[in-house]
């Protein structure tokens, strides 16, 4: 498989991912609210959890733009926006597993950390520009 596929098929992951969370989300915050690694930190507010799966849809309809053109600068754009948000989900969560069993604890955290390693991935396949057609990066020698 090329590096242009991995990397289509890696946003495509990640774009279904947030966009069924976010339908989720935004159209039943009270059953995702049940879910026990969402309501160990109370109280639940459904202004905040709608938010969020609007949030989570907008940052879906980014990376299937991004999967679509699979224009470099739009894709890594997304892939920088989703580790943001990924990377600030795994550190607050880090800090707040003490209610949680060590078993699902330990799961939650693989999960949140797929979701910072991906990305990554991702951004390393998109970052020397092969994947879009560019020319491999030479070494610049100085002129004579």
């Amino acid at each position: 498989m090329s590096r242009r596929a991995w990397l289509r098929a890696g946003l495509g992951v990640l774009a279904g991912g947030q966009a069924l969370l976010g339908l989720w989300v935004l159209l039943l915050p009270g059953l995702f609210w049940k879910w026990p690694w969402v309501s160990h930190l109370p109280p639940y507010n459904e202004h905040l959890l709608r938010d969020f799966g609007g949030a989570s849809l907008a940052l879906a309809v980014v990376l299937c733009a991004a999967v679509a053109t699979m224009e470099r600068r739009l894709v890594l754009t997304s892939l920088v926006a989703y580790l943001v948000s990924s990377v600030a989900h795994l550190l607050f969560h880090a800090r707040h597993l003490k209610p949680l069993p060590a078993a699902s604890a330990a799961g939650f955290m693989a999960l949140l950390g797929a979701a910072v390693l991906l990305p990554a991935v991702l951004v390393w396949l998109a970052a020397d520009g092969s994947a879009f057609g560019e020319p491999e990066p030479t070494e610049r020698r100085p002129a004579p």
